[in-house]
């Protein structure tokens, strides 16, 4: 299978490293009669990913926090049988819910395409945070509880620095997962070929200009849907190195992850 890896990256490299130029980083998307770059793409990716982000890590660590650390045993195995749900189903339902609770009373925007994407990370970073809590000992609740210190405080102060590792790594590989995400954008976010800071309107991103160009008849836009494939990859083998990096750092610091 790694050779298949390779291959693929070596693809890559190959058709969308020409394409990267200071005029692809520094223009936006044009008409097919015109060259445009992906700089508003790139921005609106970074958008909509940071929105998912800010929307689905605080859900998602207080989904992991309950499930690790309350025994509410019929409400604990519901919210682990959605969460399994979410993390299996195709993530164009996940587009198709959110148009019809979203897009149709708002219309199409950036704000729909980052929902529908923190839908599809919240169950990854609920329960890798659990998961991460669980390994927390026991013995290291009770030091906290002996001191007097609530539960709350003890969750807070004590169990997430000690699992910080797990659920910083269930973060990145969330994170990963959805910044190549182009379905639910197709109902939500719908695209944009102009430039665009308004969250509540259409905006673009690279996986949809991929989605666009790729069957383009033009050959410069089929180069830019190159490109914006490899600058997905690179970003997403990016978070990928940076979450085994930091797993295997808090190993050897010995820390509880």
């Amino acid at each position: 299978m790694v050779w298949v890896l390779c291959s693929i990256l070596v693809t890559l490299m190959i058709n969308g490293f020409p394409g990267i130029t200071f005029f692809m980083f520094t223009h936006v998307t044009a008409s097919q009669s015109k060259v445009g770059g992906l700089l508003n793409p790139i921005l609106g990716s970074i958008i909509q990913v940071g929105l998912a982000a800010c929307i689905s890590i605080p859900v998602g660590i207080s989904a992991g926090i309950f499930l690790a650390e309350f025994n509410y045993k019929k409400i604990n195995a519901i919210v682990r049988f959605f969460s399994d749900i979410l993390i299996s189903v195709p993530s164009i339902l996940v587009g198709l819910l959110v148009y019809l609770i979203l897009v149709v009373s708002i219309g199409y925007s950036a704000i729909a395409g980052a929902c529908s994407l923190a839908i599809l990370a919240i169950p990854i970073i609920a329960r890798t945070s659990e998961e991460a809590l669980a390994i927390v000992p026991f013995s290291i609740r009770e030091a906290g509880f002996a001191l007097g210190a609530p539960k709350w405080k003890v969750i807070l102060w004590i169990c997430l620095p000690a699992a910080r590792g797990g659920v910083m790594t269930g973060i990145l590989l969330a994170i990963s997962r959805i910044a190549g995400e182009t379905a639910p954008l197709l109902f939500t976010s719908l695209g944009n070929s102009n430039w665009s800071w308004n969250i509540f309107k259409p905006m673009s991103s690279l996986p949809l200009i991929i989605y666009q160009y790729a069957d383009s008849a033009d050959d410069a836009l089929i180069k830019l849907a190159w490109t914006a494939a490899l600058l997905v990859t690179i970003f997403v083998l990016c978070l990928n190195l940076i979450a085994r990096v930091y797993m295997k750092r808090c190993q050897r610091k010995g820390r509880h992850i």
